[in-house]
């Protein structure tokens, strides 16, 4: 008697949660999980035309995007893009449209039916017919034209790409040959070639999606030379008031023109602020992008073909030169903020210095007049003594005129008065010494 053994489960039905498990997610766990899996490798057959269209969209624009999309689906019977994610494919009668939106940029991809007898034979600007039943997003940035082809012209790459500019590698271990001159031609469109010499229709899919993001992203990455360009006049402006405040400084006396110097500085130092603040974005964008397309063409694994550079060496040596002049633009404008805060910390040390002179002088004068007003005080407190003594005497005087005219005193009033001055002038002096001490002790 045969046992028989349990059937094994199967791995891949996604077993139900039992119930015991109530974790209260975190609120961004789903969109982190979703984000790995966000823009997979779509399979693709040969031959095939492919479309990438890519427009700069901020979030007004890719809003009123997204709703023009779903009205375009919706009015042809087709499921648009689910609210709150930024991809989806659409398909289509006469192909397949992928819509994707990025943190600053949108992409239509399209895959259009249909077969060529020579290479790029149908006109690019006919077959993305839906391009023209749309809004524009915003500013359009990329318009790529990529087919993939079972074999090469017979006539060679020479006919379709100018020779000066073209761009080979063998890619996947040679199953597939690329090339491009990555050139606009004159339909508006930048041209690559991609000759399918055994893949599968996933490897196909990936290495297009590869070649299109090369594409995308280069013309990304190059939007920070234009800001560069622009910048420079503004940047030697800001080197040059630099320069002048640093030369005025070693010649600078005093207050006044140390500060005047300063206020200079602080508007340079404000200008030079806002430039860096615009470009900022753009230049980190810039080489954030530079990272995507290396990594890009790193997974390409490129093999090169005699005569012809690479994908890799070609943009190194093209792109090297615009991305290293984004590069010394940030860098100059670090080095000059830098300079620009010694240089202020400079001149706010000689204003602090000019102020304590000046506070030195003020204090001195200060104490001048004080000790004039010491002095005042002691003379009026002299001559307070003699009125104050001269007012009593005279009360004494009548008094004493009163006690000799009633009989009580037989002494001249004069004398009594004469006798009493010392007396009273000591105790007058005792008396405004005493309201003077008692003052000072209060205060």
């Amino acid at each position: 008697m045969v046992k028989k053994t349990p059937a094994e489960p199967d791995l891949k039905r996604a077993s139900p949660v039992p119930p015991y498990f109530s974790f209260a997610p975190h609120p961004n766990r789903g969109a982190v999980l979703a984000e790995v899996h966000a823009r997979p490798f779509h399979p693709v057959v040969t031959p095939l035309r492919i479309q990438r269209f890519a427009f700069m969209t901020d979030f007004t624009a890719a809003a009123r995007d997204r709703a023009a999309l779903t009205d375009f689906c919706q009015a042809r019977g087709f499921k648009g893009p689910v609210e709150g994610v930024k991809h989806c494919i659409i398909k289509m009668a006469d192909g397949l449209l992928r819509w994707e939106q990025h943190s600053e940029f949108t992409t239509y991809t399209f895959e259009v039916d249909g077969v060529d007898r020579f290479p790029f034979e149908r006109p690019a600007a006919v077959l993305a017919h839906v391009m023209r039943e749309l809004p524009q997003p915003g500013p359009h940035l990329v318009s790529a034209d990529l087919h993939l082809v079972n074999k090469a012209p017979e006539e060679g790459m020479h006919r379709v790409f100018d020779p000066a500019s073209l761009a080979t590698s063998r890619l996947d271990g040679g199953l597939a040959l690329a090339a491009t001159d990555f050139k606009v031609s004159s339909d508006g469109f930048v041209r690559m070639l991609v000759v399918n010499k055994g893949m599968s229709a996933e490897a196909a899919g990936a290495l297009t999606q590869r070649l299109l993001e090369i594409e995308t992203y280069r013309t990304l990455a190059l939007l920070g030379l234009p800001e560069a360009q622009a910048l420079a006049p503004a940047v030697k402006q800001v080197e040059d008031s630099l320069t002048e405040v640093a030369a005025a400084m070693t010649t600078s006396e005093g207050l006044e023109t140390n500060h005047r110097l300063l206020n200079q500085l602080m508007r340079v130092a404000a200008q030079l602020e806002a430039d860096t603040t615009r470009s900022g974005y753009r230049f980190s964008a810039t080489r954030a992008y530079e990272g995507i397309v290396n990594q890009r063409l790193e997974s390409l694994r490129e093999e090169p073909v005699e005569g012809y550079p690479t994908f890799a060496a070609f943009l190194a040596r093209r792109m090297g030169p615009a991305l290293r002049t984004c590069q010394m633009m940030e860098e100059r404008q670090s080095r000059l903020a830098d300079k620009v805060a010694r240089t202020a910390n400079l001149l706010r040390t000689r204003v602090y210095v000019d102020l304590e002179e000046q506070n030195r002088d003020v204090m001195k004068a200060m104490n001048e007049r004080t000790r004039l007003q010491l002095r005042m005080q002691q003379t009026v407190e002299g001559l307070s003594v003699a009125a104050v003594s001269y007012y009593v005497l005279g009360l004494l005087g009548y008094l004493f005129k009163a006690l000799k005219d009633g009989g009580v005193v037989k002494i001249d009033p004069n004398v009594l008065t004469g006798i009493a001055v010392v007396p009273v002038v000591l105790a007058v002096a005792w008396a405004v010494r005493r309201i003077r001490k008692a003052h000072s002790e209060h205060e």
